[in-house]
């Protein structure tokens, strides 16, 4: 299984916002620039963050982005969740398309579901604060693509 470029990105910015100093606030054009992301791309997944709660926008001349909860209340399974498009491993977990004609007594559909039943598991035990365990080197790599 491979996660979207858009979920990498998403959790990229929420590593760049976890590693601020608290109440630091930050910009697009600086997440960019340390990521070598484009901004275009970036302004769409910073959009749907702040639509579900993980980061908050404050506009003005004082605005920026920021992290909207404590980094021990981000979810990574949540994270993925919301920015995963289809987490359908095969054909027959999205339920359209052409049905295979196995589908009623097939075994590996069922394996596959416990498979990445399994995977979100894993990602529903670590939070962000999890992911910044190494905060001061995640900072100091930040800086530097700041400067």
């Amino acid at each position: 299984m491979q996660l979207t470029n858009y979920t990498e990105y998403a959790l990229r910015v929420l590593l760049f916002l976890g590693a601020l100093e608290p109440g630091e606030k930050t910009n697009i054009k600086e997440i960019s620039r340390a990521f070598s992301i484009s901004e275009n791309h970036l302004s769409k997944i910073v959009y749907e963050l702040g639509k579900e709660g993980f980061i908050e926008t404050i506009r003005g001349r004082n605005g920026g982005i920021r992290l909207a909860k404590k980094p021990e209340d981000i979810c990574i399974g949540t994270v993925v969740r919301h920015t995963e498009d289809n987490l359908s491993l095969v054909e027959c977990f999205a339920g359209h398309g052409n049905h295979c004609i196995i589908t009623p007594v097939c075994g590996l559909k069922h394996v596959l579901h416990e498979a990445l039943e399994a995977f979100l598991r894993v990602l529903d035990s670590y939070t962000l604060a999890d992911l910044l365990a190494n905060k001061h080197h995640l900072q100091s790599i930040f800086q530097q693509k700041r400067s």
